[in-house]
């Protein structure tokens, strides 16, 4: 039995948010998201992620305005190695991921594959990394490092150059935290339902 969530994160890095259906059957994960930012510049941008039963990515296609463009690519991985946008990328041969920039759903892939959201382990790889707003796709090297429980999940080190990062990863293996970057929305309830039936986001009857 698969599970369905939708999630939302505040990414502090770009001054915006990141938005996505996620589906989670064993390692199989699907997710489409929505993302709005303001920094490096205003952009909106919008994905699909499918990955097959070993969570490692099988396409990607996004898609990404900013004021003065519109810019796609789609991403494809087979038994032939990866493509981008119907051309061969042999750069990208050791990767089994995709890391698209500014994103906490794409954290997802290489933790959930690995159980580091779960015990103990070490793990580096390469990534199919795309840069946002360009869209351009470049080979990364990564590393991921169980920590252990702490603050109602597991952390779990993120390191890439000279960059290092405690990621906070729920049950699921979702990004909870991701310090430098954003954190997750948590669906809390502020006011009831009866305050917002009369709320501003709702139809208020009668007159002044």
């Amino acid at each position: 039995m698969g599970v369905e969530r939708f999630a939302v994160w505040e990414v502090e890095e770009t001054a915006g948010f990141e938005a996505a259906w996620v589906w989670i059957d064993g390692l199989r994960v699907r997710a489409d998201g929505s993302v709005a930012g303001q920094l490096p510049e205003p952009y909106r941008l919008s994905y699909l992620l499918e990955t097959d039963d070993r969570a490692a990515t099988v396409r990607l296609e996004v898609v990404c305005t900013t004021a003065d463009a519109q810019r796609r690519v789609a991403l494809r991985r087979d038994g032939d190695g990866w493509t981008v946008d119907g051309v061969a990328r042999p750069d990208l041969a050791e990767a089994l991921d995709c890391d698209l920039a500014c994103s906490p759903m794409t954290n997802t892939m290489p933790v959930l594959r690995h159980g580091l959201h779960q015990g103990v382990g070490q793990e580096r790889f390469t990534m199919a990394f795309v840069e946002v707003p360009s869209l351009r796709v470049v080979a990364s090297a990564q590393q991921y490092t169980h920590l252990g429980a702490a603050d109602g999940g597991v952390r779990v080190r993120y390191a890439s150059g000279s960059f290092t990062s405690d990621l906070l990863f729920d049950s699921d293996g979702l990004v909870l935290e991701y310090p430098m970057l954003g954190r997750r929305v948590p669906a809390t309830e502020s006011v009831t339902g009866r305050e917002r039936s009369a709320g501003a986001g709702s139809v208020r009857p009668g007159s002044l």
